[in-house]
């Protein structure tokens, strides 16, 4: 019997035809996820990335209760249109503290991913209360009740706890000055502003809402939206890539 007349047992008996598309499936899966359980994480190490500061971490969650995800990527393609418009390809590094993570296909704004730095908090502060004020075509509803709605802090220590537990590395130093350092980030000059960079480089600490008498979910959403696309240093990273 030729190779090619072997075959027919799998045509004509339908039990063997099934029992080998076990064992196939069975194998290829056993290829892919075995690797998953000896490798200590199957995303890149990159310089730069931390967690959220307690008020970055804040101001995520009102950009999601607020639902700004469902017009809102934040992730821009390696291609050559969309690096040009939005800046350097989005990293899964950047994305490995986010529960949930943001990325998607969803642009009836603009990607966010670069955003941080890119306007003032004044402009951010004029665009959500009225879109139409910085960007007349705007089809982006006002969010004015951000200004003037005192941010809830008192269990952000507990979120801080809960992210741990799913691999977030905050420290129990970092747990423990949650409440302070929402104060200490979201006030100019404050004196804590020094102790909270050693906890989380780079971050930015100043009155983010304009009303330095009180902290608000204002001063929270600000201040994430500052914070996005600029923990990594590109230049390096793509030198040390080998990117050009």
């Amino acid at each position: 019997m030729s190779v090619w007349a072997k075959h027919q047992i799998f045509e004509k008996n339908s039990i063997v035809l099934l029992l080998g598309i076990l064992v196939v499936v069975a194998i290829g899966g056993l290829v892919e996820v075995a690797p998953l359980y000896y490798l200590k994480s199957t995303i890149e190490t990159v310089q730069g990335m931390r967690p959220y500061t307690p008020l970055e971490l804040a101001g995520r969650n009102i950009y999601v209760r607020e639902g700004c995800y469902n017009c809102h990527s934040q992730m821009i393609r390696p291609l050559r249109d969309e690096v040009e418009r939005y800046g350097h390809y989005s990293l899964a590094a950047e994305s490995m503290y986010d529960h949930p993570f943001q990325w998607g296909s969803k642009r009836t704004g603009p990607d966010l991913a670069r955003v941080g730095g890119k306007y003032s908090d004044e402009w951010q502060r004029a665009h959500l209360i009225n879109p139409r004020s910085v960007a007349p075509v705007s089809i982006m509803p006002g969010y004015p009740f951000l200004a003037t709605t005192p941010l809830d802090y008192e269990h952000i220590a507990d979120e801080l706890q809960a992210q741990a537990v799913v691999g977030v590395p905050y420290t129990a130093d970092m747990i423990a000055k949650a409440k302070s350092d929402i104060v200490t980030q979201a006030t100019t000059d404050d004196p804590g502003a020094a102790d909270l960079a050693k906890r989380y480089p780079k971050a930015l600490a100043r009155d983010f809402d304009g009303n330095p008498g009180e902290v608000t979910e204002m001063d929270a959403l600000v201040a994430y939206l500052q914070v996005l696309g600029t923990m990594v240093d590109f230049k390096t990273y793509d030198d040390k890539a080998n990117v050009r």
